[in-house]
This record gives structure tokens, C-alpha cells and sequence, in this order.
């Protein structure tokens, strides 16, 4: 109960109470003296003006009237004399006056507490103001025992009923709490645990509620948050059924291609010039989807392979890119340009810049193929003291907002119908690999440009630098 957040809303709640009504006993104490000083001599005046008409009082009624008012004697001040009207004998000496005539709020509080904290049994002389004029002051003395007790006796009643106040104020507000706020969070808990048990299940994502503006801010959030994990996370089981489904085809694939390769080998023997020329093309060729399917075998997932990095001439491997493009079908012409420089050694695995280009080109020409009228893809080169820098440029419509704003994401930057965006995202995956990075230059109307930047040292070098 004490750990919870409406037991301990309870206790502070008490607590604060029983601090704001500490803090206003001392003034009522203060209040109750005085008014108990004021009321004994109201008292004694009273009985004072019972002997005031007559010169001789009866010992006895004059002993009644004092007990009655509570005090020892009283001491009357009219017309510039003071007259002692009525007295009995004193036990004790006076140890203190207290004049409530010029009493200020502290001096009444200090007094209170000082009455209260002293448990001796003193006499103490009272000055004041008679009531309705009957003079110009009044004065008694009274024992101050029975003050003190009648002032623990008030502190305790005030005590008491603060006590009750803030059991009740309390409850109160412990009930409302609980009603507004925890009863609400407890809610948000346990949907957050029905959405572990299985966070796939997009039914089990909360629907905000809460009335209290906070608490729906709060669940708005976890909605929103709950809602990306869950796409998140169909994407990653959509991820490795793909993986498990290319990793089958592969294993099957390689034993095809590997029947073909022998096939192509022999075709290099062939007497017709023409088979012998395009026998070493359709020789790498295959030798390349071989190591692919072998490499998606070794490792069954998502990662690619580290790259095997070597001196590769960029301008020759654009050109197999170029020409490999030409022989697919495409229903615009297509304009194939490389102004790649002859001289670009760059330091990379061969097949997958291959990979990573071929990408690139080939989504720039479908994307001319759907625009219905003819292009150009201008693949292009620079350097400088950190990169090589490849630039694939078309002349296409543009990609549209949903393929900018998923560029990278498998399943979700597709620039044409039909299209997974997996070829960016693996593309991006093989750049990085290089320790380089691939980004999007333009996208409008114009054309789209994809920028390739292969760093010239290492990637932490390139890093730090």
C-alpha cells in the first residue's frame, strides 16, 4: 500500500494537513489566552459592580463573587482612582503582568507558548480594558493553572479535529486520484503487457482514452510508439521469411548455374566467332551469380558478406554495367553513357560494385521506361583527396514522395508499381560495407542523380578526418 502512488499520495496528503494546522495552533492558543484573560475580566467586572453600591460586603458573597469570576482580586480605575473592589488573600507572589491593552500578535503568541511549556503554578497580574466604558481599566489576579489547562485542553480538541480533517481530505483526494489517475495508468500498464505477449498483432495496440489531458499525451505516444514497433517488427519476420525463401532458391539456383558455367566454359572452344566472343561475358556472368547464391548460402541472412577489396578499373566495370543493361528489353530507347575516367583505379570488391551499379541502372531505366518517352543514363566519375565519387544520372520523372521519404527501406521506397525497394536498400548495405556511404543528390522533374562515395583510406581514417 506505502508503495504504491495512491498510498503515498494518501500519507503526503495527511501530512500536509497535519503541517497546515500545526502551523495555525500556535495563533488559535494564542487567541484562546487571550480570550480566556478577557473573559476573567469581564467576569470581575461583573462581580465588581455587585459591591459597588454598597460600602460593607458580606465576606462570604464577596468570597463567591471572586471564585465565581475566577480570580484572586480586582482593582477598578474610575474617574482617575484606582479602587480595589474586591480582594482575598494571595498564596503566592506575582511572578508576571500581562496588559493585553497593547498586546501586539507576537507578543500573544510568545506569551501562549510560554504558559504552556512552564508548569509551575504562578500568580500573574492582568491589565485590560473594561467593557462599555465603565472605566479607564480594569485589573486583576488570577493562578495560572487553571489557564494552562484550559489551553492543553483546547490544543488537544485542536489536535484532534485536525486530525480528522485530514484523514477526511485524505480519503478524499485519495479516491479521486485513484479514480482520475491511477485507475487510468494501471490501464496503459496492462496494455503494454497484452502488447508484449505478442507486439505483432496490431489489435492489441492501445486506443487512447484518457480524459486527463497528460495521461492522453502519454497515450497518444505509446500508440504511436506501439505502431512503428509493430511495422518494425512485420518487416523484420517479412525480412526472414524473404531470407529463408532466397537462401532455398539460391541453394537451388547454384546447382543450375553451376551446370551452366560448365556449358560456357566449352562454349569458349567454339569454332563460330561470334559464341566465342560472347562466351567469356556469359562466363563471368555466371560466375558472379555462383558467388552471390554461395554467399547468401555461408551466411542465411540479411548481412552481406564483408567485401574482398582490390584494384578495380572503374571505367570497364561501368562498361559490363552498361552492356548488360542494353540487352534488356525496354519499351522508350535508352540513351547508355559512361564518362567514368580511364584512369579511376578504385579500391573495392568487383562484384559487388557490380551489384551496386547494376541497381542503380537498372532503376533509372525502368523508371525511363514508365515515363513513355526517350532517356539517358549518364553514369560519371570524379575524385578527390578522400572519395571516389560515381554519379548514376537519368532523365526520368522523379521519384515520388514515398520512395524519398523510405529511400533505403526494404518493402517500403519502391519507385514503381510492382517495385520492393530492395535493390536501394541492399546497394546502400554494399556501400557501406566499403566504409562509403550512397545518397540522393536530386529527385524532381528532371531526372534523379544517386551519388556513390568510396572512401581512399580506411573508414576510420575517413571517419576522424
Amino acid at each position: 500500500m506505502i508503495n504504491s502512488l495512491s498510498g503515498r499520495f494518501l500519507l503526503l496528503t495527511i501530512l500536509f494537513v497535519m503541517l497546515a494546522e500545526v502551523l495555525i495552533f500556535v495563533p488559535s492558543v494564542a487567541r484562546f489566552r487571550e480570550d480566556y484573560l478577557l473573559s476573567r475580566l469581564e467576569r470581575a467586572q461583573i462581580a465588581s459592580l455587585a459591591s459597588l453600591g454598597h460600602d460593607m460586603i458580606d465576606p462570604e458573597v464577596e468570597r463567591e463573587l471572586l471564585d465565581n469570576a475566577g480570580v484572586y482580586n480586582v482593582v477598578l480605575r474610575r474617574n482617575e482612582i484606582s479602587e480595589l473592589v474586591l480582594s482575598s488573600p494571595i498564596p503566592a507572589p506575582i511572578s508576571e503582568t500581562v496588559d493585553l491593552r497593547q498586546s501586539t500578535p507576537f507578543v500573544l503568541m510568545r506569551d501562549a507558548l510560554k504558559c504552556l511549556l512552564n508548569p509551575k503554578k504562578e500568580i500573574i497580574r492582568v491589565v485590560g480594558y473594561p467593557t462599555r466604558a465603565a472605566g479607564v481599566l480594569i485589573e486583576v489576579t488570577m493562578p495560572t493553572e487553571p489557564l494552562r489547562q484550559a489551553m492543553f485542553s483546547f490544543g488537544l480538541r485542536i489536535l484532534v479535529l485536525s486530525a480528522v480533517i485530514s484523514i477526511m481530505t485524505a480519503a478524499l483526494l485519495f479516491f479521486c486520484v485513484r479514480y482520475l489517475l491511477v485507475i487510468p495508468i494501471k490501464g496503459v500498464v496492462e496494455h503494454m503487457k497484452v502488447y508484449a505477449e505478442e507486439p505483432e498483432d496490431a489489435r492489441r495496440i492501445i486506443e487512447p482514452q484518457a480524459s486527463v489531458r497528460e495521461l492522453r499525451e502519454a497515450e497518444d505516444t505509446l500508440q504511436s510508439m506501439q505502431k512503428e514497433l509493430t511495422s518494425a517488427l512485420r518487416q523484420k519476420q517479412h525480412l526472414a521469411q524473404l531470407g529463408a525463401a532466397v537462401a532455398k532458391v539460391s541453394h537451388d539456383l547454384r546447382n543450375m548455374l553451376t551446370t551452366a558455367q560448365l556449358f560456357a566454359d566449352r562454349m569458349e572452344h567454339s569454332n563460330d566467332p561470334r559464341v566465342a566472343r560472347a562466351a567469356p561475358k556469359l562466363v563471368n556472368s555466371i560466375s558472379r551469380a555462383v558467388n552471390l547464391c554461395e554467399a547468401t548460402l555461408a551466411f542465411g541472412r540479411a548481412e552481406e558478406p564483408p567485401p574482398q577489396l582490390s584494384r578495380v578499373q572503374m571505367r570497364a566495370l561501368v562498361d559490363d554495367v552498361l552492356e548488360n543493361e542494353r540487352l534488356a528489353l525496354c519499351p522508350q530507347k535508352v540513351d547508355y553513357i559512361n564518362r567514368v575516367s580511364n584512369a579511376m583505379m578504385v579500391r573495392c570488391d568487383s562484384d559487388q560494385m557490380m551489384r551496386v551499379l547494376g541497381n542503380l541502372v537498372r532503376n533509372a531505366r525502368q523508371a525511363i521506361g514508365a515515363m513513355g518517352r526517350q532517356g539517358a543514363v549518364t553514369v560519371s566519375s570524379e575524385e578527390d583527396d578522400k572519395f571516389w565519387i560515381i554519379d548514376v544520372t537519368d532523365t526520368g520523372p522523379g521519384l515520388p514522395k514515398k520512395a524519398r521519404d523510405h529511400l533505403f527501406t526494404p518493402f517500403q521506397g519502391g519507385a514503381t508499381k510492382g517495385g520492393t525497394g530492395l535493390g536501394l536498400a541492399i546497394s546502400a548495405e554494399l556501400v557501406k560495407g566499403h566504409g562509403g556511404r550512397l545518397e540522393l543528390l536530386r529527385s524532381d522533374e528532371e531526372g534523379t542523380v544517386f551519388r556513390v562515395s568510396l572512401p581512399k583510406g580506411s573508414a576510420m581514417s575517413v571517419q576522424n578526418s
